[in-house]
């Protein structure tokens, strides 16, 4: 994946982008493309926080590319094939990823996100009969469904895991871009529907970029979901061409481990 854009912050974000931490973070926007049209993961690194823990909640990407599978092998980065050729995969933090041994298609190879749900049924009323998601496949037997909003974005798998979702402490969400004026229809159809609005409407600033307006909902297992005015994050999702190097210069310059260290103290654990 490339490095599309790098952003340093002194202190949390109004809307939780970087959960629920209050001091200095940074996050990195990586894909295989532009924003505009590619599933784009955004990792968010609190300075102080030196482990997080895993719930059930988010419980994989899967990618088509035999490209990322021979990349693991010459790394000697462990893989376990799950299936036939379908390839489970761990990454530092220990989040899963899937790798579907196949040529990377033209569009994105991000194919599905996969999310854990306690009541499958109860789930898909709510991505699909409240946000439109249109159901792609569903199996009452294996407990899981497919929805997405177009048939060539990446998906969303929701999958049963047999009890309670839990959202262990490193604060996750799904986002989706849509025309600014849909923001406060989407506001105001939750509330008539009674369902859980964590950010109501709100304008967030990024230093010297565009002024993007959100809404953030809560799924009935708390699965955090963003809408985001896409006027103005088409202007503040621009790949940078200096992202990666902007990354590698925050890199460089942190030195909150050997502060830790030097004080004799630990990174707080989440």
């Amino acid at each position: 994946l490339q490095v599309l854009r790098h952003e340093e912050f002194e202190e949390g974000c109004k809307a939780a982008c970087n959960g629920p931490y209050d001091g200095k973070w940074s996050k990195t926007m990586v894909g295989y493309g532009p924003e505009d049209n590619h599933f784009v993961a955004e990792l968010t690194y609190n300075y102080g926080i030196g482990e997080y823990r895993l719930g059930n909640d988010f419980l994989g990407i899967t990618l088509v590319s035999s490209q990322a599978v021979s990349n693991a092998k010459k790394m000697g980065w462990p893989l376990k094939e799950i299936s036939s050729g379908v390839f489970e995969t761990e990454a530092p933090g220990g989040y899963k990823f899937y790798l579907e041994d196949k040529e990377q298609p033209k569009k994105d190879p991000v194919w599905k996100v996969t999310l854990g749900v306690s009541d499958l049924q109860k789930s898909v009323s709510y991505w699909s009969g409240l946000l439109g998601m249109k159901i792609y496949e569903k199996d009452e037997e294996k407990q899981r469904a497919l929805l997405g909003y177009a048939d060539n974005q990446c998906k969303l798998e929701l999958k049963a895991v047999g009890g309670a979702v839990d959202h262990g402490t490193a604060f996750g969400r799904i986002a989706f871009s849509c025309p600014k004026a849909e923001l406060p229809n989407i506001e105001a159809l939750m509330k008539k529907e009674n369902q859980k609005i964590l950010t109501p409407l709100v304008s967030l600033d990024t230093p010297g970029k565009a002024t993007v307006q959100v809404v953030i909902l809560a799924d009935p297992d708390g699965h955090e979901i963003c809408f985001v005015g896409d006027e103005a994050f088409r202007e503040l999702s621009k790949v940078d061409p200096a992202g990666e190097k902007l990354l590698d210069d925050a890199m460089a310059a942190d030195k909150s481990d050997k502060w830790f260290a030097d004080h004799n103290m630990k990174k707080v654990s989440a």
